[in-house]
């Protein structure tokens, strides 16, 4: 409801307060709308909330999405989140995927950044398979699939029976601390940042970018043979004629 006290001319007015899809904040969208009466005087406000979880605006979110979650914003089209179980396994990996797509992401671009103004001098990431390491191929591909099956084993365990893997196996000494599943804290937080609802939104949001951010260059180097920061070079040495009209045109 909201009361609105009659002027002859009103003129309404934002706040100052950012919406939830800059700020990350959780909870409902709201903001408030001072009404400036001509001529007079006083003023009354009222205060506007749009619902939480409509991806789609006018459409309503899945009765299991209802905001509660980080990230939350209905959007399960083919409801693969409807039983209780699944959704918690796609919580996490979503979160995960995204962590590592930031990193994925920073590890692709920043070296070639740095090489082509000359900081450092690395392959580029298409081209990094390429290059001579310390052991062969299929001897790096072995030793990563066991260090990722074990990782990977733990993390299941801990969102099957959280808490359960807080316990370093091997170094005794070392144990997280009892926190949400997904937010282990201790040496995985080193600068001791607290998931808070709107710190959550805020690296979700990071991650799903980063995510597509990925796909982009996994497609545009297949367009164009070159990496991100190659193409915005070439497109900014002439931004009207080497664009992706022209790119998927073929000129």
């Amino acid at each position: 409801m909201a009361t609105v006290t009659q002027a002859p001319v009103a003129v309404f007015r934002p706040c100052a307060s950012r919406t939830r899809f800059l700020t990350g904040s959780s909870g409902k969208l709201n903001r408030e709308l001072s009404v400036k009466p001509a001529n007079i005087g006083s003023s009354g406000s009222f205060k506007i909330e749009a619902k939480k979880g409509e991806w789609l605006p006018g459409l309503a979110s899945p009765g299991y999405l209802n905001g509660s979650l980080p990230g939350d914003n209905g959007f399960d089209p083919l409801g693969l989140a409807e039983d209780p179980e699944n959704l918690k396994w796609f919580v996490q990996a979503e979160l995960v995927n995204g962590r590592w797509a930031m990193l994925g992401v920073a590890g692709m671009l920043l070296p070639e950044v740095f090489t082509s103004i000359g900081i450092i001098n690395v392959p580029k990431w298409y081209d990094a398979g390429k290059s001579e390491y310390f052991a062969s191929s299929s001897t790096l591909f072995v030793i990563e699939f066991i260090l990722f099956h074990y990782v990977e084993i733990r993390r299941w365990q801990d969102i099957k029976n959280p808490g359960s893997v807080n316990q370093d196996p091997i170094f005794k000494n070392y144990s997280l601390p009892p926190n949400e599943v997904g937010y282990p804290g201790g040496i995985f937080n080193p600068l001791n940042f607290a998931a808070t609802a709107e710190a959550k939104e805020k690296e979700l949001a990071n991650g799903r970018l980063a995510m597509l951010a990925f796909l982009g260059f996994i497609v545009q180097h297949n367009v164009t043979g070159k990496g991100p920061f190659d193409n915005l070079l070439q497109h900014l040495s002439d931004p009207w004629h080497n664009t992706i009209v022209q790119t998927l045109s073929g000129n």
